[in-house]
C-alpha cells in the first residue's frame, strides 16, 4: 500500500509537545484539586526543560547536517522543524504563565496568598529579615559582572536575579551582578506565619526584599533585580580514550554536561534592555538559541514540591496500595509463584513484593545467585539495599546497571561504587546499546534440581516512582520464560554470543521483527474472514516502519486500538490512510507507564508486556524484552484493565489529524479509569483473584 506523502507522519517532537500540553491541562481542570493543578503546572515546566535540554538540543545538531533525512523528522528539514518547535514553545510559555496566574488567583480565593517583597506587613518584614539572616544569608553569593568578562558559567536547573545597580550621579553608567537563587539549598517556597490567610513567598522575592543587605557595601541608589534562566545541551560526549574504563569516562562526561551549549534562555520580559543585551553578548548566544520572554517567575518546576500546608482537601486523596491476593505475609512468595505466574500492577498493590521476593531468596539457603537489570533507582533504593545483604549472605549477585540512564548517570555511578564495594559484581551491559529492560532472575538449586524466578517488567524497580506510574511486573517461575531471561542475562554479559528465543522479544535483535510478524498475521486473518485485531498500550510510538505496517493493516480492515500517552507519530482516522484506528491518551493522577500489546491471533489471542515503546531507539538501539503472557486469569486481567482503560470518559483525548488535544465525548455515567481501576484491583483482593 503507497501512503499519502502529506499528513501521515506527525514529527515526533511536534507530538510531544502536543503531550505536555496535554499536562498543561491537567493545571486547569476542575476534576483535579488546586494544589494538585499547581503541581501539573510544575510537571509542565520540568518536560520543557527536559525537551530543550535533550530533543531541541539534538535537532539543533541536526541541523548543521545537510544530508539528514526529511523523513526521520516528520518530512520537515532539521532548520524547519527548529522554527517550528521555537513558534509553538513561545506560545505554550505564554499560555503557562496565563495558567500560572489562574491558578494563585483560584489560591488566593481558598485563603493561600503569594506575597512579594513589595506588599510585606511590619510583621512578615521581620520574619523575612530574620529568616533570610537565619537560613538563606550563607547560601547566597554575588557574581560581579565587568565589560572585560565573559558571564561565568551558570548553571541549567538554577535560576539566577540579573541584577542592575545605579547611583544618582552616574545613571548612565550602571553595574550588573547576578545572584543564583539557592532553592536546592533552603527550598523554592517560603511558608510564612499564619494571619487570617496562609501566606507564600518565592524564595528570589525574599532574597529581593534583602538585596539592600545583601549589596550595602556598594552604596547604590537604585537596584532592579529580575529572573533569568539558561538551559543547556544534556548531550553526554564520552571520551574515546581506550586506557580509561567506562565508568571514568562517565564520571567526566557527565561532569562535562554542565557546561554545554546554551540551547534556551528565560527572562523576565520586564527586565532592561540593557542588561540583557549585556548577557547575551557575553554568553555568545548564536541565533539559534531560543530566547523566550517570560514572567517574573521561573522554574515553575519547583511546584511539584509545594510545600505541605496542611491543607489536604486541596489534594488528591490517598489511594494506598492493596495487598495481592496471591500474596501475603505468611506465605513464601517463592512458593507461589512456583505454582503459578502472578501480576503485580503498580501502584495498585505494592512495590514491596518485588523487595520481599529478593529478601526471601536472600535467606533462601539453596538460592545460589541473583541477576538484575537496573535503570533507574530511588535515592534511598531498597532494591539496592536487599541485593547487597543478598551478597552478604553468601550468593553470587551480578547487577547490570545502566550509567547512561539520562540524568541518573550519577546517581547510578555513585550505586555502582557503593556495589562494588560490598562484593556485588556489577556490570555495564553491552558497548554502544543502552540496557532498558525489568528484569531480574533467581537461580536456586537443590541437588540436580535447578529452578528459577524471574520478575519481567514494564517499570524500574524504583519505589518511589512505583507510586506514581502505572506498571506491571510479571513474576513467573514458568521454565520456557526464565531459561530465556537467563540467556539475556548471558548476553548481557557475553555480548558475542546473540541466543535465539522462542518466548522472549528481545532488542536490539528479535523485537522489532516479531511485532511485524505478529501485525502481518492479523492483516491475514482479516483478509480471511478470521478474527483480527490489535490493541496497543504504549508510552510513544514513532518508528515509521511499524506506522506503516499499522496503515497497512488498516486499509485490510484490522481494528486498532491504541492508547498511546505521550508521542504518537501515526495520523488515526484518515480515510484512506488509517481509518480502522483510534488511538487515544491519558493522563491523570499517575503516569501511565506500562506497555501491553494484544493481538486478536484468528480468535486466540496473545497478550504481551514489554520495557519497549515502539520507537527506534527501543527497538534497534536498546536491549529490550517483551514477555509472553500465558496465565489465563492474567490475560483476563489485562484485558480488562484495557477495557476499562478505553471507556474512560474524563481524562482521556483524541490523537487526531487535527492535533487538537479534544477530550473525548462518551454519552453515559462518567468514567475516570484511573480510579475505576482501584475499584477493580480492590474488588479483586475481595474475589480472591
Amino acid at each position: 500500500m503507497k501512503l499519502r506523502a502529506r499528513n501521515s507522519i506527525i514529527a515526533r517532537d511536534i507530538s510531544w509537545l502536543l503531550f505536555n500540553e496535554r499536562v498543561l491541562q491537567e493545571a486547569l481542570d476542575p476534576n483535579n484539586p488546586i494544589i494538585e493543578r499547581l503541581r501539573f503546572l510544575g510537571i509542565f515546566s520540568s518536560n520543557m526543560d527536559e525537551f530543550f535540554r535533550v530533543r531541541y538540543a539534538s535537532i539543533k545538531r541536526l541541523s548543521q547536517i545537510s544530508e539528514t533525512p526529511k523523513k526521520r523528522l516528520g518530512g520537515q528539514s532539521p532548520a524547519e522543524l527548529l522554527t517550528e518547535i521555537s513558534e509553538k514553545s513561545m506560545e505554550m510559555q505564554v499560555r503557562a504563565q496565563e495558567v500560572n496566574d489562574q491558578l494563585l488567583n483560584e489560591l488566593e480565593e481558598k485563603g493561600i496568598s503569594f506575597v512579594n517583597e513589595k506588599n510585606l506587613t511590619a510583621g512578615q518584614q521581620d520574619y523575612v529579615r530574620k529568616y533570610f539572616i537565619d537560613k538563606v544569608s550563607a547560601a547566597v553569593f554575588t557574581l560581579l559582572l565587568t565589560d572585560k568578562d565573559r558571564v561565568p558559567h551558570l548553571r541549567d536547573k538554577s535560576i539566577y536575579l540579573a541584577i542592575k545597580m545605579m547611583k544618582k550621579e552616574t545613571p548612565d553608567k550602571p553595574e550588573y551582578a547576578l545572584i543564583e537563587v539557592p532553592s536546592d539549598l533552603v527550598g523554592r517556597f517560603v511558608v510564612l506565619p499564619k494571619y487570617g490567610k496562609q501566606y507564600v513567598m518565592y524564595l528570589e522575592d525574599l532574597i529581593r526584599y534583602n538585596l539592600e543587605y545583601i549589596l550595602f557595601i556598594y552604596d547604590f541608589d537604585r537596584i532592579e533585580a529580575h529572573t533569568v534562566k539558561i538551559t543547556r545541551d544534556a548531550e553526554l560526549d564520552l571520551d574515546d580514550d581506550v586506557s580509561k574504563g567506562f565508568l571514568e569516562k562517565m564520571s567526566k562526561s557527565v561532569k562535562n554536561r554542565r557546561t554545554g551549549d546554551p540551547v534556551r534562555f528565560v527572562y523576565d520580559k520586564e527586565i532592561s534592555g540593557d542588561i540583557l543585551q549585556f548577557l547575551m553578548q557575553r554568553m555568545d548566544l548564536d541565533s539559534y538559541d531560543t530566547l523566550i520572554p517570560g514572567g517574573r517567575y521561573h522554574n515553575k518546576k519547583d511546584y511539584i514540591k509545594f510545600p505541605d500546608l496542611g491543607m489536604h482537601e486541596y489534594e488528591f486523596d490517598a489511594l494506598p496500595p492493596m495487598q495481592h491476593p496471591d500474596l501475603d505475609l505468611d506465605r513464601s512468595i517463592l512458593n507461589v509463584v512456583r505454582k503459578k505466574d502472578v501480576l503485580l500492577f503498580m501502584p495498585y498493590h505494592s512495590f514491596s513484593y518485588l523487595i520481599r521476593m529478593l529478601r526471601e531468596a536472600a535467606l533462601d539457603p539453596l538460592v545460589q545467585s541473583i541477576q538484575v537489570t537496573l535503570y533507574r533507582v530511588a535515592d534511598k533504593s531498597r532494591m539496592i539495599s536487599a541485593l547487597i545483604n543478598a551478597a552478604k549472605n553468601g550468593k553470587q549477585v551480578t547487577v547490570v546497571i545502566e550509567l547512561r540512564a539520562r540524568f541518573d548517570e550519577e546517581a547510578n555511578i555513585k550505586w555502582t561504587q557503593e556495589l562494588q564495594a560490598e562484593g556485588v559484581h556489577v556490570i555495564f551491559g553491552v558497548s554502544g546499546l543502552k540496557v532498558h529492560s525489568k528484569m531480574f532472575l533467581i537461580t536456586r538449586k537443590d541437588g540436580d534440581k535447578i529452578e528459577r524466578f524471574a520478575s519481567i517488567g514494564t517499570g524500574n524497580y524504583n519505589e518511589s516512582t512505583s507510586k506514581l506510574y502505572t506498571d506491571y511486573h510479571l513474576l513467573t517461575a514458568d521454565k520456557a520464560i526464565t531459561t530465556e531471561v537467563e540467556s539475556v542475562f548471558d548476553f548481557l554479559q557475553r555480548n558475542y554470543k546473540v541466543n535465539k528465543y522462542r518466548h522472549l522479544f528481545v532488542s536490539p535483535h528479535y523485537t522489532r521483527k516479531a511485532f511485524i510478524r505478529l501485525i502481518e498475521n492479523e492483516i491475514e486473518n482479516a483478509k480471511k474472514g478470521s478474527p483480527s485485531g490489535i490493541t496497543l498500550k504504549l508510552n510513544s510510538l514513532c518508528d515509521v516502519k511499524i506506522i506503516e505496517k499499522l496503515y497497512e493493516a488498516s486499509s485490510y480492515g484490522v481494528k486498532i486500538r491504541m492508547i498511546i500517552r505521550g508521542i504518537c507519530s501515526l495520523v488515526p482516522g484518515v480515510k484512506g490512510l488509517s481509518e480502522n484506528i483510534e488511538a487515544i491518551s491519558i493522563l491523570d493522577r499517575f503516569l501511565e507507564h506500562s506497555r501491553v500489546m494484544v493481538f486478536e491471533n484468528g480468535g486466540d489471542p496473545k497478550y504481551f508486556i514489554s520495557s519497549a515503546d515502539w520507537m527506534p531507539r527501543n527497538l534497534d538501539y536498546r536491549v529490550e524484552v517483551t514477555v509472553p503472557i500465558f496465565d489465563d486469569v492474567i490475560k483476563r486481567q489485562l484485558r480488562d484493565h484495557l477495557d476499562i482503560i478505553w471507556k474512560d470518559n474524563v481524562k482521556s483525548r483524541w490523537h487526531n489529524e487535527e492535533q487538537d488535544n479534544a477530550y473525548r465525548v462518551i454519552k453515559g455515567p462518567k468514567i475516570r479509569s484511573q480510579y475505576a481501576l482501584y475499584d477493580y484491583v480492590k474488588n479483586q483482593l475481595k474475589r480472591g483473584r
